[in-house]
């Protein structure tokens, strides 16, 4: 609904509004001028009224008002004057004329309100209603935030209060903050609004707006503008003041602005407004304000009004770019500290939800990470930080990056807790954090859990029943001077662990050990759904947990991590020692031939006889300790191959007469993936091939 301050106010019994008589004049008079005959006394009990052709010529002075035959009075008289009951109440003054009013036909009517048709607005009559008007319009302005509300509020409080149509240009793109545009200043109709009226079929006034049917511009031939440098557009935003459609400058700058037939939208005499839109730095668009012929025209004090509506506009606009931006900027923070997507280690299926505390807050310090260990293992990571800010997002980026480099060296979760304590304490005394530290090992179906401060996970069997792991809790990341213990657990196949934050359990609607049994409970129920003998799926599971939250339980960041144990069966799991000898890679050879025809896959023995040799041998020859050779099968064929040396592997390009350098060369070749981890005790060797 558009706010409208009223315009007329119903006058006092026995008072005619549209006579003269009694009306407050808003501007001063002399005794004799040039345009007009003086103003006459006002008329007491009995007296004769004032002729009624005679009119003030509008114009601003704070002079007081001469009065022919008395001395000089104040336009406004004073609240604690002696009401005098011989001359009546004075009533609402009329609408200040506009030049050529007097010659006008039916100019008395359009300035009392009289004779306006029946659902027109009418003008504004005092500088009150102006007051009033610009007060309400910018409050509504002030109320959106983002670019949209603050274009609308503009448009829905002047329409039809201010004018009969609108039209605001924003430049494309809007600058941000100090940015300095490159390319040249363009112009956008980003909106429009008007009074829904057709065609004026006495003036041939064309009304802009958008059409019902095709939401294209009436009456706008471009909706897109280059202002032109040196131009008279250019010119007129550069002057920042509202100006009249009639003045020079303006008559040159509008048809730049609304297109080469943007004329017929123009209606004559003062009855335009263009105001450029200036934020704190620069020009950032431009509105126009539209009166049709068959109302009163635009006086200079409208001027004002549109500087006002324009300033309060352009700098709401700036504040919801600047809000936009940091909104974006934390967007793209939160998104690239956590995992764009999980991986898909061999014997285990990841899901995972991440939800910031509020909409206007969408950063925090929840975070959750999944890291492919050697030996088809997997190291699942869930922590929190105090807070969620910009500052708590950027410890967990800190944290998350610690935590997989340290993942990286394959090091037990114990000792990952105690370096990311370390860690924390060098980030500040302050820097606190909870964190859970999980390794699954597929081929022994075995987890090994330590915990910083943080809530259990809870562990969903493959017949529903939901069980809160047992694990010691620790203390939190950032007090030192602790130990942390870890816990090796079952895990069976077809089992779910599921690990999250403190805000999916606590609110402050209940504790944290009431919200841990109500998601014991919630996985249990969710479970019973599809039967005992299949585990739901990941993903409704994560939604439904989701759903345990009422509109007032979360007040923190929730991150979430479900993990499906699906682990690798015994029959597909080939595991041998060889000792670092010359014979190492001959038997190998022999050991993986005889592995691959148990298993029906013959097709693949010559390369994997080749890669096989060409790994074992890169290991024997700098290896003190037995070398380690398995293979698993599950949708792929892995190799792994395991020494006591630390260093890596390095791919190179061997020359001519090199006479070797070649082996990591066919393994890129021939291999569907490798790689290379280093272990605490040396090193692992790995590469996958396709089945078929």
């Amino acid at each position: 609904m558009t706010e409208q301050p009223t315009s007329f106010e119903r006058p006092e019994t026995g008072a005619d509004p549209a006579e003269s008589r009694g009306a407050l004049p808003r501007t001063p008079t002399p005794p004799h001028h040039p345009g007009g005959a003086a103003l006459s006394a006002p008329a007491r009990g009995g007296e004769t009224p004032s002729t009624p052709g005679t009119t003030a010529p509008s114009g601003p002075s704070k002079e007081p008002s001469v009065i022919a035959g008395n001395g000089p009075e104040h336009s406004q008289p004073s609240v604690a004057a002696e009401p005098d009951t011989h001359r009546p109440r004075p009533v609402q003054e009329a609408i200040p004329p506009q030049p050529g009013a007097e010659q006008s036909p039916g100019s008395a009517e359009r300035r009392t309100g009289q004779g306006v048709s029946p659902g027109r607005p009418t003008p504004m009559r005092r500088d009150g209603d102006r007051l009033r008007f610009v007060g309400a319009a910018t409050r509504r302005i002030a109320r959106g935030i983002d670019l949209d509300e603050i274009v609308m509020g503009l448009c829905r409080a002047t329409v039809p209060t201010f004018s009969d149509t609108i039209l605001v240009y924003l430049r494309d793109p809007l600058p941000v903050g100090d940015e300095r545009p490159t390319g040249p200043v363009v112009l956008r109709l980003r909106r429009t609004d008007r009074i829904p009226e057709e065609r004026d079929s006495e003036t041939g006034f064309q009304s802009a707006g958008f059409a019902q049917e095709t939401g294209e511009p009436v009456g706008v031939t471009a909706d897109l503008c280059e202002v032109r440098p040196g131009g008279a557009l250019a010119e007129v935003l550069r002057g920042v003041r509202p100006v009249f459609a009639d003045a020079p400058a303006a008559q040159a700058a509008l048809p730049e602005l609304l297109g080469d037939d943007g004329e017929l939208i123009i209606p004559d005499g003062q009855r335009a407004i263009l105001a450029p839109l200036r934020g704190r730095r620069r020009v950032i668009g431009a509105a126009v304000f539209l009166r049709r012929p068959e109302r009163l025209a635009f006086d200079p004090d409208d001027l004002l009004v549109a500087a006002q509506l324009a300033t309060h506009s352009a700098l709401g606009i700036d504040k919801a770019v600047l809000y936009g931006r940091e909104a974006y900027i934390a967007d793209e923070l939160q998104r690239t500290m956590l995992p764009e997507t999980l991986p898909r280690p061999t014997g285990v299926r990841l899901a995972s939800r991440y939800l910031p505390a509020a909409e206007t807050a969408r950063v925090g310090g929840d975070w959750y990470d999944a890291i492919p260990l050697p030996g088809s293992r997997v190291a699942l990571v869930v922590g929190d930080v105090m807070g969620h800010s910009m500052t708590s997002a950027a410890i967990m980026g800190q944290l998350r990056t610690t935590a997989q480099t340290l993942a990286g060296l394959d090091l037990p979760p114990q000792e990952v807790l105690h370096h990311l304590d370390e860690q924390a304490q060098r980030l500040g005394t302050d820097r606190m954090a909870t964190c859970l530290y999980a390794v699954y090992d597929p081929v022994s179906h075995r987890i090994t859990i330590a915990n910083a401060g943080h809530p259990p996970p809870v562990l969903l069997h493959l017949g529903g029943r939901a069980e809160v792991l047992r694990v010691p809790a620790g203390a939190p990341i950032g007090v030192g001077g602790v130990d942390f213990e870890a816990v090796e657990l079952d895990a069976p196949a077809g089992a779910t662990l599921l690990l999250y934050t403190d805000g999916l359990v606590e609110s402050r609607l209940r504790d944290v050990w009431t919200g841990i049994e109500q998601l014991r409970e919630k996985l249990a129920a969710t479970a019973q759904i599809t039967g005992p003998d299949h585990p739901p799926p990941l993903e409704a599971l994560c939604d439904e947990v989701l759903d345990m939250l009422g509109p007032g339980d979360r007040d923190d960041d929730i991150a979430l991590l479900a993990a499906r144990f699906d682990g690798i069966a015994p029959s597909d799991v080939a595991y041998w020692f060889l000792e670092p000898e010359d014979a190492a890679p001959g038997r190998a050879r022999r050991l993986a031939r005889r592995a691959l025809a148990r298993w029906g896959m013959e097709d693949l023995t010559d390369s994997v006889e080749l890669l096989v040799s060409e790994v074992v041998t890169n290991a024997v020859r700098y290896a003190s300790r037995p070398v380690t050779l398995r293979l698993l099968r599950t949708d792929v064929l892995r190799c792994e191959v395991g020494d006591d040396v630390p260093q890596l592997p390095r791919l190179r390009q061997a020359r001519a007469t090199d006479e070797g350098g070649r082996g990591l060369y066919l393994v890129n070749r021939l291999a569907r993936r490798w790689g290379a981890t280093r272990l605490s005790t040396g090193k692992v060797v790995w590469f996958e091939l396709n089945r078929s």
